[in-house]
């Protein structure tokens, strides 16, 4: 390879393992890149987080063309929207997660923001969670959604397929989406009890403050 990107391509393979053994993805599911001098890396087509090869992982220039690697994810997409319109965004993960994939698909949610605000660190970490109609996989269209969303918001929710964020580094993105996939969990624990979540009052001033 031309420009090998050594510990790049490592920490995208470190990270989706991770993210692979503790179950937060699954099969060949799931994809991850990130901002590098000159282009994006970004995880091959078909691949399994749990065992990516560093050096498969497609390097692909500013254009979006892969000069490097194995083919992308189909799902490419959603990562050139995120970046398109969010310019801090250095890293993009998207997975089906089990819980915020489960929450995508209950029909009384609100589109505007599919999870409450049910702990602080959801808030800080994801703020609001937006809800894209359903598109079937690799549909321009999705991509469109994606994008009239991502300017005001890093994570989104996809209906029926799993959420997608945008983080200042890969690390921030991972940590977002585990904190989603946290709350979505306990949604779903607490939906059919009475709970309290945070006031508007407290979620302004966390706001506020982050």
């Amino acid at each position: 390879m031309s420009r090998s990107l050594v510990k790049e391509r490592d920490l995208i393979a470190t990270l989706g393992e991770s993210m692979f053994d503790r179950g937060l993805t699954h099969g060949s599911s799931g994809n991850i890149s990130m901002r590098v001098d000159g282009g994006l890396l970004m995880t091959p087509t078909n691949s399994c987080l749990g065992r990516l090869d560093p050096a498969a992982i497609t390097l692909l220039d500013e254009s979006g063309k892969a000069i490097e690697g194995d083919p992308p994810t189909k799902e490419s997409f959603l990562h050139f929207e995120m970046y398109e319109k969010r310019n801090e965004a250095n890293a993009v993960v998207h997975l089906h997660s089990t819980y915020s994939t489960a929450v995508s698909c209950l029909d009384d949610i609100d589109p505007k923001n599919a999870l409450p605000p049910i702990t602080a660190y959801h808030v800080m970490k994801v703020g609001k969670l937006p809800l894209v109609p359903y598109y079937p996989p690799g549909d321009l269209d999705l991509a469109r959604a994606v994008g009239e969303k991502a300017s005001q918001h890093h994570a989104i929710l996809l209906a029926n397929h799993g959420p997608v964020v945008a983080g200042r580094h890969l690390e921030d993105a991972v940590n977002i989406i585990e904190e989603l996939e946290q709350t979505a969990k306990l949604y779903l624990l607490l939906r059919d009890r009475k709970y309290s979540a945070l006031s508007d009052e407290q979620v302004s001033a966390l706001e506020s403050k982050h």
